[in-house]
């Protein structure tokens, strides 16, 4: 039932989110966490870069500080836990798989050793073609390989409104396994698993999560990027 108020939540604040801009590159835009230049990346700092490219979700919107985004809170798990990495946060609130494609080569010329993959979300409040979605994340990764060889992939999956119908919904939601079994990449089955649809987990539109909303949700990030950094750590 809480699944279910929070997809309807979603699709009555669609019109929240920013419209797309095809220009748009700079990743600051929205709550989004700036992304330094590349010359502006310490040559001495051995930690490998993992890059978040997603939406307002990643980005953090809503939240009074930085610092209690589920990026941040994932690198203190990663410091607890002996695998450290530099964290780079390329989100833009309102952004679809298209935006993000739109954005990515700027995107890629950061140090890259793990792209965390959140696009989907607002495809889906928007009702976009799901073969596109899948087109755009196939792409993203194709693209993300290329430049960085040996790098690794986490996708986020995410869900769409009930309100669109079973065939949709279901076709959406098989969407990012099908691309990460497909493509070798690493899923999380749900983003938002145990936040979507709790109500003080979740700032007032039920879109966005709280701080203690973005703490679960670094939980379900690290539960899978975890295994990857361990990997990266071997080689």
């Amino acid at each position: 039932m809480r699944r279910f108020l929070f997809i309807i939540s979603m699709l009555a604040c669609a019109t929240c989110a920013q419209p797309e801009d095809p220009a748009s590159a700079a990743p600051d835009v929205g709550g989004a966490v700036s992304l330094p230049a590349p010359e502006e990346a310490s040559p001495a700092d051995e930690r490998p870069p993992v890059v978040f490219l997603g939406t307002s979700l990643t980005a953090g919107l809503g939240l009074l500080s930085d610092d209690d985004s589920y990026v941040a809170r994932l690198a203190e798990l990663a410091d607890s836990a002996g695998l450290p990495f530099r964290a780079v946060n390329a989100s833009v609130s309102g952004e679809t798989s298209a935006g993000g494609l739109r954005r990515l080569d700027w995107v890629l010329r950061q140090p890259l050793a793990v792209l965390v993959l959140e696009l989907g979300a607002n495809d889906g409040l928007r009702g976009h073609d799901p073969d596109m979605l899948e087109d755009n994340l196939r792409t993203i990764i194709d693209r993300t390989r290329a430049r960085h060889p040996g790098s690794r992939v986490v996708i986020a999956g995410m869900q769409a409104p009930t309100n669109l119908g079973k065939a949709y919904t279901d076709r959406f939601r098989a969407i990012f396994p099908t691309v990460a079994e497909a493509t070798g990449s690493a899923l999380i089955p749900f983003l938002l698993e145990g936040v979507a649809g709790v109500p003080e987990l979740n700032q007032d539109d039920r879109i966005h999560p709280t701080a203690e909303g973005h703490e679960l949700v670094a939980r379900n990030v690290w539960a899978v990027l975890e295994g990857v950094l361990q990997e990266l750590e071997s080689r």
